[in-house]
């Protein structure tokens, strides 16, 4: 059975993809259909050729190929299509990184570098806030900060905590920023519980702190706001050794 030829240029699959010994391991033939696929200018949706089809080309097994693939799978890179078989997919990043960020398995200089993320994201959120900020989410705002300002227990301070910082995410109106909140929640949630304080001292310092900074995103500067938000965060920081 000849190769497939794989796009316009009417190359083979042999031609595209260079024979490797069948002793190699299957992160061999990762790399070599991660150069395929990159070469191959192949786009979601693009269908790739079967697996007997590069089994032959790489002059391997096809367990060996079907190994290979599912690592794509795996990574959200390539799908089964109903008569289409395997192509091309968007892959999810976020949602990859999601399934594996279990906060009781991270060390704390990955705990620290995550809080370190988020510090620099929500110090970058002023100039959207205050571009996209509408009296709607301000009373929002206002409600979830009352809320904060009446709470007595460090539970009740953890999850009106993680909804003020979901609303600001919400009104920057990128999805993108409201995923990564989403996903690494339980991360900022772990630390928080983790975080030494009465529930009452604790609560009412960040209740005071969300306060601060809705009226400066009433009334202040995205540059004032950007200021205040790295004081609210710093406690994040503060369970963990600086680094040297």
């Amino acid at each position: 059975m000849q190769p497939l030829a794989i796009d316009s240029k009417r190359s083979t699959l042999s031609e595209k993809l260079q024979p490797i010994d069948n002793q190699t391991q299957t992160d061999k033939i990762e790399l070599s259909l991660w150069d395929y696929f990159k070469n191959g200018n192949f786009q979601p949706g693009d269908a790739i050729p079967k697996e007997v089809e590069l089994a032959k080309a790489l002059n391997v097994s096809r367990t060996s190929v079907r190994e290979a693939l599912s690592r794509f799978k795996t990574l959200g890179i390539i799908e089964s299509r109903k008569n289409r078989g395997m192509v091309i997919s968007s892959p999810d990043i976020l949602g990859n990184m999601e399934r594996v960020l279990n906060p009781q398995l991270l060390d704390d200089e990955t705990m620290r570098e995550i809080s370190e993320l988020r510090l620099v994201v929500e110090m970058g959120l002023g100039d959207l806030l205050f571009k996209r900020k509408t009296d709607a989410a301000l009373a929002k705002l206002e409600a979830i900060v009352e809320k904060c300002e009446k709470a007595t227990t460090k539970a009740e301070h953890i999850k009106n905590d993680a909804e003020f910082h979901a609303m600001l995410y919400k009104i920057s109106g990128n999805k993108t920023i409201q995923r990564f909140q989403k996903m690494l929640l339980p991360i900022f949630e772990y630390i928080l519980k983790s975080l030494p304080g009465t529930d009452s001292g604790e609560t009412s310092n960040n209740a005071s702190s969300h306060r601060v900074l809705l009226e400066i995103l009433k009334n202040g500067t995205p540059e004032g706001f950007n200021v205040q938000m790295r004081s609210h965060l710093s406690s994040y920081l503060t369970k963990f050794h600086p680094k040297p």
